[in-house]
């Protein structure tokens, strides 16, 4: 009768032990369970793969036969069983069914030359460089003595096999092995190996003590990392110095880009790899190579038809703002390139500035950027620190195109009438050279040092206000975006609003049902803009309101004049008596 197997991972068991074994296969599982049925034992086997074994090849030919001592079966249905093995045992005849592994299991019968001197030889050798290695390998050497003290021959081989952590092919082979001399061959063979690998480790940290005095921790890691790659014949810095060369030999830079990353190259190869000024210039070349030379977006041919209908499909009204914007993407057409005034988009908030922009970037097929400058009162935040600063980096233009990763990318530059000066520079001038269609083409920032061609990317500014310089006005062609008519904010509400508001609230937008008369009431008695936005928190309050009273429901509901007084008198009049006091902590 064939014995059953039950498959282990990565572990090899040797005979005359008591071993645990915890089985949460439900394959392994059904074998353990259909052996103790029967009262038969099983084949402990190690296997080739993590994964559990599929066919025969997947197992080692060779496994210790033992006996179920104990089976201990837990709540979440995994067992934990207890083994006494008796003997190793050659496979044959292996075979799978029902996804159970059985065997003809044949025991691996021992030449008794325990007694031999030349095994004598081998037990004392490999306990003498056992001993030697205890202080490098960790070993505690109070165990260590009490098992070449005190163990028989079996138990020496089956304790040095588990504390050296052989790997599992080795294991195997010493426990199909048929005499204790070829066991304590094997056994040595592999306690040499480690010898000579901690020799070559204690060469290697001898050297770094010698070359490393006052370093800290990190350096000599490090250092160590150098040492073992000369031992390897391979230095990864020189390889990743060469790799860097290279990619500037390939990045596209202009010739003045070019020659000044070479020579920041060359100074770099020539520092210490742990010197922080080396850190810093691989910084700054990995900051030039992020940097889009040559890198545009191949969009397809501008189709004014196209740009006219993402235009539409996006922003309501606003005919003649859109017909401005249409004809400046005409000469784009016409010239193949971005020259022509920089449209500055001024109005209200609420109105659609910014997301023009966005529209423009997508009728135009490029990639997309905004940069807000309300606040921005540093030069540098547009022409970048330079590299004797700690902490240094680029502007905020290069980080956009650096992020893009295309020079012609349309950016909107937003609020530029909220930008202010104090005594770290007026960040204005640095705009005026941004913003120069003849100046541009040679902008130059602080951290980069060289010159960088900013005339593919097409700038749109945004502002509340026209309180700005005459000379930013005067590199700008001023687009005024009126407030919107009450028709206007209907068809909006219509178009855009009550689909935003069913999205953020939840809602179903079918099961909103709101007239013409209802919209017109929310704008004339609650919003006082004139742009869009309250009328969109209006519409939002109302449908949030109403998945309250209806237990957070989104029902078919029919939003009338007098019910969107009923839901917006609640909320009034929750934030009346929070202003006056009612809602104060008592």
């Amino acid at each position: 009768m064939k014995d059953y197997i039950l498959p282990l991972r990565d572990l090899v068991v040797h005979p005359g032990l008591t071993v645990p074994v915890y089985v949460d296969n439900p394959v392994s599982i059904a074998c353990v369970e259909a052996a103790t049925k029967l009262n038969q034992r099983l084949v402990l086997v190690a296997q080739h793969s993590w994964n559990y074994p599929t066919s025969p090849d997947d197992l080692y030919a060779t496994g210790t036969l033992g006996d179920i001592a104990q089976v201990l079966r837990m709540p979440d249905g995994t067992i934990h069983a207890v083994f006494r093995t008796t003997d190793a045992v050659n496979l044959t005849d292996m075979a799978v069914v029902d996804g159970t592994f059985i065997a003809n299991a044949t025991p691996i019968q021992i030449t008794d030359d325990m007694d031999d001197e030349q095994n004598i030889a081998l037990r004392d050798k490999i306990a003498k460089n056992m001993q030697s290695m205890a202080n490098t390998r960790k070993i505690k050497m109070d165990k260590l003595r009490a098992i070449i003290q005190n163990y028989p021959l079996p138990a020496f081989i089956d304790a040095m096999t588990q504390m050296i952590d052989l790997d599992t092919d080795v294991a195997v082979k010493i426990l199909a092995a048929n005499t204790w001399r070829e066991k304590l061959t094997i056994l040595m063979e592999q306690v040499n190996l480690m010898m000579e690998t901690a020799k070559i480790e204690d060469s290697i940290n001898r050297r770094i003590h010698q070359q490393m005095e006052n370093g800290r921790r990190e350096a000599i890691l490090q250092e160590k990392m150098r040492a073992i790659q000369r031992e390897m014949g391979d230095d990864n810095d020189e390889v990743d110095s060469e790799n860097l060369r290279r990619k500037i030999e390939r990045s596209g830079m202009p010739r003045e880009a070019r020659e000044k990353a070479m020579s920041e190259w060359r100074r770099m190869r020539s520092m210490p790899p742990m010197s922080n000024d080396g850190a810093l210039l691989k910084a700054y070349l990995d900051e030039l190579l992020a940097m889009p030379w040559n890198k545009s977006d191949k969009a397809a041919k501008i189709d004014l038809k196209t740009a006219r209908d993402v235009l539409n499909s996006r922003h309501s009204g606003m005919m003649p703002v859109k017909e401005r914007i249409l004809e400046h993407i005409a000469v784009m057409k016409k010239t193949g390139n971005n020259c022509g005034t920089i449209l500055c988009l001024v109005g209200a908030p609420g109105v659609g500035k910014t997301s023009l922009g966005q529209s423009i970037a997508n009728a135009l097929g490029r990639k997309y950027s905004r940069i807000s400058l309300g606040g921005i009162s540093d030069e540098a935040h547009f022409r970048g620190h330079r590299k004797t600063y700690i902490g240094a980096q680029t502007g905020r233009i290069m980080d956009a195109l650096k992020r893009c990763k295309t020079n012609n990318p349309v950016i909107v530059l937003d609020e530029i009438d909220k930008m202010g000066r104090d005594w770290r520079g007026d960040p204005e001038s640095a705009l005026l050279e941004i913003l120069d269609p003849e100046q541009n083409k040679t902008f130059r920032d602080h951290y980069l040092e060289v010159d960088f061609d900013l005339s593919n990317v097409m700038f749109i500014a945004t502002a509340n206000s026209l309180n700005l310089s005459s000379a930013l006005k005067d590199r700008m062609e001023i687009i005024e975006i009126p407030g919107y008519s009450e028709d206007e904010k209907l068809a909006i509400a219509r178009e855009h609003l009550i689909a935003r508001a069913a999205r953020d609230t939840g809602w179903n937008v079918d099961n909103i049902d709101i007239s013409d008369d209802a919209i017109r009431h929310i704008i004339r008695n609650h919003t006082s803009e004139d742009g869009v936005r309250q009328l969109q928190r209006e519409l939002t309050a109302i449908l949030r309101r109403q998945l309250l009273e209806n237990d957070g429901e989104d029902t078919p509901t029919q939003f009338t004049i007098d019910r969107i007084e009923q839901l917006l008198a609640v909320r009034k009049s929750a934030g009346f008596a929070k202003r006056i006091g009612f809602g104060a902590r008592l």
